[in-house]
This record gives structure tokens, sequence and C-alpha cells, in this order.
């Protein structure tokens, strides 16, 4: 009799016996796709994040440069660097950014024929686009005069930027080259470019502004001879490597067709750079109208530099992840995609309060970096902490500004960004300073409000995206023009998939 009882027993122990190592396995298996994520995300981040600091480093070792030639050629180059970058070089990084869509879907989707024709034709607008800035650029020293800039400074800034117009229709182009590679997670080549140029610029700088004696002006033109140096170095790697052979098979005519396909979406890029990069601009020309301006001016600005230097890792993580998402979406693989999105959040968190604490550790140290002044260095000490926290939501803001680009809705994104800064951001640092008068400290409550606004608008359409409509909607976008066999095929395999793996689900 008992043991006529002991056998259902062990019957129905062995089920649960064997539910509990499903239960394991699947767990294994969840944590190795996390795992495998996790490095996937890094290998792109790494060289991504050295290859942004080292590009960053050219303009900032000519303006070094030009500042042993005097205060005014000091207060010249960067006032002239500042104007480049609001009406230039955000507006032209900020178009190229749509090549993270376009190229990553095309990549992931094995189309990859596409990657090339996208880069001409992004190539192409970014050059025309160049034109009507390279016009403004001639006529900055009137522009900065009648802004009420003074006379001298004015003057010299519009020299200096003369000089950079060659830099600005190189840098389009470099720009188009990085992206193109970045897509293709060919992100070595770029850091070891940026690293020879950055490597090479110091000598080049020399060379122009003592050895033959250009000064100021040849640390302007040596920043578009760096530039065209790394052009140089990407296009040949595209040309000669094997990885490249199948997405870069030369010039075609086809480059010229779907241009005002292509601007629907380099718009809406460029308008979420240039929001963003304008309104961090905006705060130290609000600055110079607080008492003490001097002083304001002096801090906002080591801020700036700090939270610039903190955001390079967040900007890798960032593109790493535009790339992720956007050759998921192009493979058909919705669940890759959203997985990538859980883990970057998850490693952009960790990074920015890592930042943050380092920050709140050296507060009062980190002033007497760029000054000797005491007064400096105790409101930077003040304004560490603040900006700890700021660098937590300005990376969460930057890699899911990443996945929106990876899922081509630069529109949203557009509008979520003025929205963010010009609504909440740049009003509500005013009221700070000047309403509530807590000074330079109020102009970054204000933008920290800005960002906390972004970072919850770009998280609420993360967390409401149907992946799975994101795929569909993307195949038709990528295999448009393609022909019908095309689409039918990807369609089929990812049904196919689908299938296939619910099978095993169940």
């Amino acid at each position: 009799m008992g043991s006529m009882e002991a056998a259902p027993l062990l019957a129905a122990a062995a089920p649960a016996g064997m539910g509990k190592k499903h239960d394991e396995r699947v767990q294994e298996e969840e944590e190795s796709l996390v795992l495998t994520e996790v490095k996937k995300q890094l290998y792109l981040a790494g060289p991504l994040v050295a290859g942004f600091l080292l590009q960053n480093m050219v303009q900032m070792v000519s303006v070094m440069f030009v500042g042993h030639l005097g205060e005014l050629a000091l207060a010249s180059a960067s006032l002239a660097t500042s104007f480049a970058g609001v009406t230039g070089f955000s507006l032209l990084a900020g178009m190229a950014c749509s090549l993270d869509t376009l190229c990553g879907q095309a990549y992931g989707a094995k189309q990859h024929h596409q990657l090339g024709i996208y880069k001409q034709r992004a190539m192409l607008v970014l050059f025309l686009t160049s034109l009507p800035v390279a016009a403004v650029w001639a006529y900055t020293g009137q522009i900065l005069a009648w802004c009420g800039q003074d006379p001298e400074i004015a003057a010299g800034a519009g020299g200096y930027i003369r000089w950079m117009i060659p830099a600005l229709f190189v840098y389009g182009a470099l720009q188009c080259h990085v992206r193109f590679l970045q897509t293709q997670n060919l992100v070595v080549p770029v850091m070891l470019s940026s690293g020879a140029t950055a490597a090479c610029h110091p000598a080049v700088c020399w060379l122009l502004v003592r050895g033959i004696g250009m000064g100021r002006n040849g640390a302007a033109m040596a920043n578009g001879v760096s530039y065209f140096a790394n052009l140089s170095f990407l296009a040949v790697y595209i040309r000669v490597s094997p990885a490249c052979r199948s997405t870069w098979t030369g010039f075609s005519a086809e480059a010229f067709r779907g241009v005002c396909d292509f601007l629907k979406l380099a718009v809406p890029s460029a308008v979420m750079v240039c929001m963003e990069w304008w309104s961090f601009e905006l705060l130290v020309l609000l600055s110079g109208l607080l008492p003490n301006p001097k002083l304001e001016t002096a801090v906002l600005s080591i801020c700036l530099n700090t939270n610039s230097l903190a955001f390079m890792v967040a900007l890798g993580l960032g593109a790493a992840i535009s790339t992720r998402v956007s050759n998921e979406l192009g493979a058909g693989r919705p669940e890759a995609a959203r997985l990538a999105t859980r883990v970057v959040v998850v490693l952009a968190l960790a990074v920015g309060v890592s930042e943050g604490l380092v920050m709140v550790l050296v507060r009062n140290l980190w002033g007497y970096a760029y000054s000797n002044e005491e007064e400096v260095a105790r409101y930077v000490a003040r304004m560490m902490p603040i900006l700890a926290v700021s660098i937590v939501f300005d990376g969460l803001q930057c890699v899911l500004s990443g996945v929106v680009r990876g899922c081509g809705r630069q529109k949203v994104g557009a509008f979520m960004n003025l929205a963010a800064y010009y609504l909440a951001g740049i009003p509500s640092a005013f009221v700070f300073a000047f309403v509530w008068h807590v000074g330079g400290m109020g102009l970054w409550f204000g933008i920290m409000c800005g960002l906390v606004v972004q970072m919850l608008l770009l998280l609420s359409i993360t967390l409401f995206t149907n992946w799975n409509k994101e795929v569909s909607s993307k195949l038709y976008s990528v295999f448009h023009g393609c022909g019908c066999v095309a689409i039918f095929i990807s369609v089929s395999e990812y049904c196919f998939s689908c299938c296939w793996v619910n099978f095993f689900r169940r």
C-alpha cells in the first residue's frame, strides 16, 4: 500500500523538478542575452566616446594656441568658436544624425548598398546647407557688432571665423563618414583616425600660428586642415577595407533622388540637436546680464566645460543605442530593440550617478583647475552638487534621444526638445536668476528643469513604443523602392521567425 501511494508522489515531483530546471534555464538565457547586449553596447560606446573627445580637442587646442597671443585674440577666438557652433556645426551635426536611422536600419535589413547612397545624399545636402552658413560667417564681424559686441572683439571674431569656412564644408562630410561607419559597428577606425588627427593638430597649429606667422587666423585654418586629414583617413579606410565592400559600391546617380525624403528626417534631426545646443549657449549670454557678470560668466563657463566633458560618455552611449535600435528594427527583431533600450537606460543611470559622485567628491578642488581666484573656486564648489544631479538627467535624455533616432521618430523628438528647453528650461532659468535673484545657480536650476522635462517626455514615448509596429513600418521604409520581391522576402522572414520563436515558447 505504501509503495502504491509513493508512486504518484514521485510522478508529481518529477514535473515540478523539471519545471524548476526549465525556469532556471530560461533565467540563464535571459541573463546571457543581457550580458551580450551590455558587451555590444560597451564595444560601440567605448571607441565612440574616445573619438568624440578627440574630435572636440581640435577646436579646443586651436583656442589654447590663440590664448597665448593675448587677451583680445582669445576673446575673439572664443566668441567666433561659440558663434560657429550655434550657426553651423550644430546644424550639420544634427542633420547628419538622420543617418543613424537610415543607414542603421538599412544595415540591419541587409540592404547594404543603400548605406553608400544615403551617405552620398547626406553629403550633398550638407554641402548645400553649408553654402548659406558660409555666407553668414563671411559677415560675422558686422553681425556681432550690430548685436552690441565690443567692436575690436567683433572684428577679430569675424576674421577668425572667415578662416574657419573651409572647416565648415569638411566637417559636414566628416560627420557623414563617421555615421556611415558607426551604423555598421565599425567604430575603432573612427577612434584611431580621431586620435591620429588630435595628436598631429598641435603641430599643425604651431606651424600655421608661429611657423608661417598667420597668428590667430592660422589657428582657425588649422581646424580645417585637421578635419580634412580626419576625413581623408576615413575615406581611404572605406575605400580599401573589406568590411565596407558591400556598403560602399562607388558614386551613384541615385544619391540625387529622394533628397526631399531625406530632408523630412534631416530637418527634425537638426532641430533636436540645435534646440539643446542653443539653450546652453543662451545660458552664457544670460550670465552676462547678471550682477558681477565676470564672475558669473567665468563660473558658468567652467560648469559648461565640466558638463561637456562628462556628457561625452552619455553621447557615446546615445550613439551606440541609436545604432543598436536601428540595426535590430531593420533586421525585424523588436524584442532585441526593446532589450537594448532597457540595458542602455541602466548603463546611463550607472554612469551618471558615478560621474555625479566624483563631482561631489572633488567639488572643493575642481575650481582651482580653471582659476587661481578663491572666489571663483568657492562658487564652483557650490555649483558642483547641482551639476552632479543635472548630469544624471542629461545622460538619461541623451540615450533616450538615441532611441528616438534609432526608431526614426526625430519629428516627435524635435517638438519635445522645443517644449522642454524653450517652454520650461529657459523661462525657468530666467525666473530663478532675474526674478528670484538666485544668480548663476538659478540659471543652472532652470536648465535642469528643462532636462528633467525632456527626460520625462522622451521616457514616456519610449515606454509606450509599440516595437512590433516600429518593425513593420521600418521594413516598409527601408525596402520602399527596392522592389516587391524584396519586401515580400523580408516580411516573410520576419513572420516566420516570430512563429518559430512563439512555437518554442509554448
